[in-house]
């Protein structure tokens, strides 16, 4: 069964050795379907898992400090993935070429802003909240955030051989590298990222106060 080039993400696994034999047996839509609902049953039993482990005490002491270094990393991290919404070479479906596209915004900053952003996500949310399951939890977060970038890379290039390496000659994997490098500039993030991300990163640390009882970002000095 030959399978589309790029139609979805989930579609995109189908392409891999372990999968192609399931959609072959099942069928493309029953596999996007097998696939939904295994992914829904692994993130409620995290979800599960997570609430169920026992609060242990904290790693370190959190402070001020750490606080105000946390709000900032997730503003960025709010940046990063609304950015990454937006003129995304490497978004399966889109029709956008990544062999000419232009590395700008958060794409001149890395060519994975959403990978990073759960990893930068991750990283805040252990300086204040050290304790075990929070930094399993989140730690895991980041290693897939960051191995699956990875590993992404090495997909593109089989699925995309022109395309793709030009797109990564052009950009970083490491945020800023290829801005310090000089293959492309800062600047051009748009309305999108900037405000987008800015309204985000204002409702989702404010989110915290009702549903975690504590506030978190900028509203802990407001409240």
């Amino acid at each position: 069964m030959r399978l589309p080039r790029y139609s979805s993400v989930p579609i995109s696994y189908c392409r891999t050795r372990c999968a192609r034999p399931l959609v072959a047996a099942i069928g493309e839509k029953a596999f996007l379907g097998v696939y939904s609902l295994v992914a829904f049953v692994t993130f409620g039993a995290t979800i599960w898992a997570y609430r169920a482990a026992a609060i242990t005490s904290p790693l370190w002491n959190v402070g001020g400090s750490l606080w105000a270094i946390s709000t900032a990393l997730m503003l960025v991290a709010s940046i990063l993935l609304l950015g990454s919404l937006v003129r995304n070479p490497a978004l399966a479906g889109t029709a956008t070429n990544a062999a000419t596209a232009e590395a700008r915004g958060v794409y001149g900053v890395t060519r994975h802003p959403m990978m990073w952003a759960f990893a930068i996500w991750g990283t805040s949310h252990i300086l204040i909240y050290p304790i075990a399951k929070n930094v399993i939890l989140s730690g895991s977060m980041i290693v897939l955030a960051l191995v699956g970038a990875a590993l992404q890379d090495r997909k593109k290039a089989t699925l995309d051989p022109e395309g793709w390496p030009a797109w990564q000659a052009r950009t970083s994997y490491l945020p800023f590298a290829a801005i310090a490098a000089g293959r492309t500039k800062l600047g051009g993030f748009g309305g999108h990222a900037l405000g987008g991300g800015l309204v985000t990163w204002l409702l989702a640390t404010w989110a915290h106060i009702p549903l975690a009882g504590w506030p978190a970002g900028i509203w802990r000095w407001i409240y």
